[in-house]
């Protein structure tokens, strides 16, 4: 939001009507603003009820001897600022669970190399393992507040996921090259696999995508793979092209579909 709110919009949002909509892009977008604009906060106070102007009174007076006690807050630091927009410490656990699967399909083909390459078949799903744990209640222990944050829609998401590709493809071009395997050939499977998860996620919720698509490739693609000692068509060299597509296309449909990543029941 780059103007000052309206009155009529600040002050639906200060006592808002339960049988009327005010959507959360809407919502963010007030109190970013707001954030932001220390007259409009003013503007708000003023038109705050009475209960609720009394409690605002009584926190403002708590802080204030809180303040007076322990000293001001730590000076911000830009930097940490920027890092845990990026970074969350309960990621590692689901990374160190991918590498881990990548290593130990690298292990089970060096020991049996007459099996169809365990690498390939893993990569296409390796970051959906950390993807399932990137955007749930249960594995973010900020979730309550990043739920509520203004613009912690998409963008948010995107930055996760940037994140995660950017630890798990150097594990996959590590292990891909001691098993010879060329990035070619598992690159545009994996991306194409992180733009479906990301295009059903917002219907099906991140998590529950990327165990749905993680199952399925296990079920119908890995284990007949092995069963029949051969690589499966979708990881050919021929299929390259079928995966940009694929890709191209969740792409394309995730940017015409955003606004489904601003509701807060997205976060699932």
């Amino acid at each position: 939001m780059t103007t000052h709110p309206s009155a009529a919009l600040l002050s639906r949002y200060a006592d808002p009507d339960p049988d009327a909509a005010f959507d959360d892009p809407a919502l963010w977008a007030v109190e970013s603003h707001l954030d932001t604009c220390p007259a409009c906060r003013a503007r708000l106070g003023d038109l705050l009820p009475a209960p609720a102007r009394e409690v605002v009174a009584t926190v403002q007076v708590a802080v204030a001897g809180e303040i007076a006690r322990h000293g001001p807050p730590a000076r911000h630091r830009p930097w940490l600022a920027t890092t845990r927009r990026w970074l969350m410490w309960a990621w590692l656990p689901w990374l160190g669970m991918a590498s881990a699967a990548l290593l130990t399909a690298f292990l089970m083909q060096y020991q049996f190399p007459q099996a169809p390459s365990l690498v390939l078949l893993v990569a296409p799903v390796a970051p959906l393992v950390t993807m399932a744990g990137v955007w749930h209640r249960r594995s973010d222990p900020a979730w309550e507040i990043v739920a509520i944050t203004p613009k912690a829609g998409l963008p948010l998401l995107l930055r996760r996921i940037f994140v995660v590709l950017l630890c798990l493809v150097p594990v996959l071009v590590v292990v891909g090259g001691l098993a010879g395997q060329s990035p070619a050939r598992w690159l545009l499977p994996c991306l194409g696999f992180t733009a479906l998860t990301l295009l059903l996620g917002a219907r099906l919720g991140v998590t529950r995508a990327a165990l749905v698509l993680g199952t399925g490739w296990v079920l119908a693609v890995m284990l007949p793979a092995l069963v029949a000692a051969r690589l499966p068509v979708l990881l050919a060299p021929a299929s390259t092209p079928g995966w940009a597509a694929v890709t191209g296309v969740c792409v394309v449909a995730l940017a015409v579909g955003r606004d489904r990543y601003r509701r807060i029941d997205g976060w699932q």
